[in-house]
This record gives structure tokens, sequence and C-alpha cells, in this order.
């Protein structure tokens, strides 16, 4: 059967934007997904990554470290999953059908999606502060004013984010490639951009500061000495969940690689070395602040908001270009696919960026960031918890049992070899359970302290591990539930 042509569900599995890409439509190479990655790495989120675990009592190089080693760490199943796309030409939310079933799919497609929805609600915000922040360095004065019942916020916050919400719409309307072209031209100006800040750091602090020689905390005789792995390794696994919801729907990109080859190099060159030179970027300007303002500025917008005459319009309007670059990139493309999927027939692409961006409101974004403990310890790690043990049911399926071979027609069949039980697979249900279930405890310990006090201390321990407990337990139960099915399931080989 071809997926181009209705079945026997007409349009319960199908449609334009979820059917493999043709040749014509991969246009993508090497290049491309470099600077896809630059631009999606130089982000506020990013630059302030190290912040929290200098405060955490890293010194700085042991900040750096963790973030590089994380980037390092995700990037492995980012090229694994992304082979999938570039190879048969598919997005996440139909990949996931070869291991999930037909139906079952709609379960980590929707994970994946509301995770991006909060994800792109987090950027809006920051957009939405610096169009706050901007204004207020126009008028002379801070934007004030009481807050909202029930949103926390005031006006001018909401209008601001609003209206930078109301920005990105356009991209949101004219698609992928849009964004492709943005991201293309973007990259090479954040680089320069961050080569310019560094050295205005320098000259305006006569070096580097206070922060390069401040001891690590958890050296002998230091605050947490004897603490450093209770707080690695947690902050390893958030590093890592920083870039999970991509690691996941990578697919929605490579699936327009012209080789898989290019897929590969420009992920490569495009995603661990730049976020730990942008966490060494932040931690030495942020070190040059404490000389140049008297504290400590991690936060970019508030460095920008404290700069004089046109410096502070062209930092503010570059860091307004960035956040809607990665944004879109990072946050849009994937659960715009993924809200398709869950009904082919009625949400297409573009109805599935509309939802996106309609969520990220609900979703109150500027709670998540009140603090640094929610946002590393609740919101990186906790989703971290749901989407490991997906990626690796993925990569199982994927690798050991269908060594990358997939009847890619049959994915888009309700009568095919993917269609296991009613359109579930229930043993990947299973799996995925498996490997979320421990990590619920130590979870609710982190998100409601005061309600769950008593969680022992074995579950708190292996919270800090969550993305890569949840990817290993998930991964086992699937590769021992699918042990002699593969031929019910079928290792089709053919040609690509």
């Amino acid at each position: 059967m071809n997926p181009r042509q209705a079945d026997a569900h007409p349009g319960d599995l199908w449609n334009e934007d979820l059917a493999p890409t043709q040749a014509h439509q991969r246009t993508w190479r090497w290049v491309h997904f470099a600077a896809l990655w630059v631009g999606m790495v130089m982000c506020i989120p990013a630059y302030t990554l190290a912040a929290s675990l200098i405060e955490a009592g890293m010194s700085w190089s042991q900040a750096v470290g963790t973030v590089f080693l994380g980037n390092l760490i995700v990037l492995l199943p980012m090229l694994l999953i992304g082979h999938a796309g570039a190879k048969h030409g598919i997005p996440y939310a139909v990949l996931a059908r070869a291991s999930f079933g037909t139906r079952g799919a709609k379960l980590p497609a929707l994970l994946r999606a509301l995770v991006a929805c909060g994800w792109y609600g987090i950027q809006t915000w920051f957009g939405g502060m610096m169009i706050y922040t901007l204004a207020g360095v126009l008028i002379g004065h801070p934007l004030e004013g009481d807050k909202l019942p029930g949103l926390g916020i005031n006006l001018g916050q909401l209008v601001c984010f609003l209206l930078f919400w109301a920005i990105q719409f356009y991209f949101v309307v004219h698609g992928i490639e849009s964004i492709r072209k943005l991201e293309t031209w973007t990259a090479p100006i954040k680089i320069v951009i961050c080569g310019v800040l560094l050295v205005w750091a320098y000259q305006k602090a006569g070096g580097f500061g206070p922060i390069l020689d401040q001891p690590s905390q958890f050296e002998a005789g230091g605050k947490k000495a004897g603490q450093f792995h209770a707080v690695f390794w947690p902050s390893l696994t958030a590093m890592v969940g920083f870039w999970a919801t991509l690691a996941l729907n990578i697919p929605d990109f490579t699936r327009f690689a012209r080789t898989q080859r290019d897929q590969v190099i420009g992920q490569a060159l495009g995603l661990p070395l730049p976020m730990g030179l942008l966490a060494a970027m932040a931690v030495f300007v942020t070190s040059a602040t404490v000389v140049i303002y008297g504290k400590a500025l991690w936060d970019p917008v508030d460095l920008a908001s404290r700069m004089t005459g046109a410096a502070v319009l062209i930092a503010l309007l570059v860091l307004l270009i960035d956040t809607v670059s990665v944004n879109l990139a990072a946050n849009l493309v994937g659960p715009a696919y993924d809200f398709s999927a869950l009904h082919p027939a009625r949400i297409s692409y573009r109805t599935g960026g509309y939802i996106t961006v309609g969520i990220a409101i609900v979703m109150m974004p500027w709670k998540i960031l009140e603090s640094t403990q929610g946002y590393i310890f609740t919101w990186l790690i906790g989703y971290s918890a749901l989407l490991g043990p997906v990626a690796g049911i993925l990569m199982v399926d994927y690798y050991l049992l269908r060594r990358t071979e997939l009847a890619v027609s049959e994915l888009y069949d309700d009568n095919g070899r993917y269609h296991y039980s009613g359109g579930w697979n229930w043993i990947a249900v299973l799996a995925f359970a498996a490997g979320v279930a421990p990590n619920v405890p130590g979870f609710l310990n982190a998100a409601f302290p005061a309600t769950f006090p008593d969680v022992a201390e074995g579950f708190k321990q292996l919270y800090a591990y969550a993305w890569f407990a949840g990817l290993g337990i998930a991964s086992v139960v699937y590769r021992l539930g699918m042990a002699g099915r593969t031929q019910s399931v079928g290792l089709v080989r053919r040609r690509v």
C-alpha cells in the first residue's frame, strides 16, 4: 500500500504533513542542522543553566563540564533516533507507531507535545519579559502595576507576554521552511553577538572577575564538602532533560536531510561543543558583571537593561530574535506534528501549531520559573522521567528488533503489522509504565515536599537519575517482553 493513498481508514492515520518526505523535500544539508542547533543552543534558558549549578556549589569549570557532558550524552539518542527520520522520511509521531502501535503511538506523541507546549510558553515568557524591559528603558522607568488575581503577574507583563506570542504567530502560519531559513540566517549573527559580549565584558571589567576564582564548595573545608555527587547526578540528569524533548522528535527535522551523513555531522558539530561554550561564556560574562555592577547578573535581559545608549536597544532586539528562532525550532515543530498525529483527518501541521501556542498560554509558564528548585528538579528532571522511557523503547525497537528496517506503508495502515492489538502494543505501554513508576515518588517529593515529606531516601536518590533510570528500565522490559515476537512483528528487509 502506498502511504499517500487512502487506506481502509481514510485520513485516520495519514495526511500530507505526516506522509514520508519525497526527494524534492530533502533540502537540509549538514550546515542547516549545525545552524539549527547553534540557533537553539544560543538561548536564555541555556545561558542561565550554569548559574543554577554554581548556586548549587560547583566551581565554574565543574558547572561548564556538567553542561557539556549532559549534552554529549543526549547527542547519542539524538543521532540514533534521528536515523529513522533521515532513512524513512517519517516524523516522530509516525515512528512511534512501530513500537507503540498505530493507535498507541498517540500516548508518547501527546506526552512529548504537552512538554513542548510548556517549553514554548517558557520561551514566550522570556521574550515577553524582554519587551517589558525594553518598554521600561524607552519610557525611562520600569513598568509596574498590581498583580492580577489568579495570574500572579501585572497587566504590563501579561500584555508583553501576549505581544511576543503574537510576533511568533507568523512562523506558525508559514511552516517549517520559514523556520529553517530563520535559523540559517540568525545562527551566525548569534555567534558574532556572543563574541562581542565577551569582549565587552572583559574590557569593561579589566578581566573576567571573581567568579572564576571561586573554588568548588564541595572541596575539603567547603560548605558542602563531600556532597559533590549528590548535586552532580541530578544536575546531569537535568542537563540531559534540557534537550530530552528534541531527542525524541528529532526525526521531525532529519526527515528533510539530504543524506544520513548530513544529519550526523550537523548535529555532532552543532550541539555539545556550542552548548559548553555558551555555558563558559555565561560564566565569564557574569563573573565580569560582579566587577562592573557589584553583583552577579545571570539574566541576560537584566544585563542588557543596564547598558546605555543604543547598546540597550540592540542587545534586547538581538535577544528577541534569538528567542523567536529558538522557540519555533525547539518547541513548535515537534508538537505540531504530534497533535496532527492524534487526528490526521482534522488536524494538519498548521492546526497542530495553533493548538501548541494556545496551550502554551493556558499553562502559565511564569509559574514554572518561580524558583530554581522548580525549574531544575520539578520541571527539567520531572519531564525527563517521562521522556527517557519513550526514548529507550524507540531505540530498542528500531535497532534491536527491526535493525533499522520498517515497512513504512504499514505505519499508515490500521490493518498492518503495527496494528498489534486494537492498535496498541501493550508491551510498549507496560515498558513505559515500568520506566516511569519508580520515579513517581521522587517527583512528588520534589514537586510537593510539604505534601509528600516521607518519601524513602532510595526513591529520592533514584529520581536524581530519572532519565537514565527510566530509559534503562523501559528498554529492558520492552526487549524482554518482545522476545520471540519478532516474527509476528515482522522484520522487513528492503532497499533504501
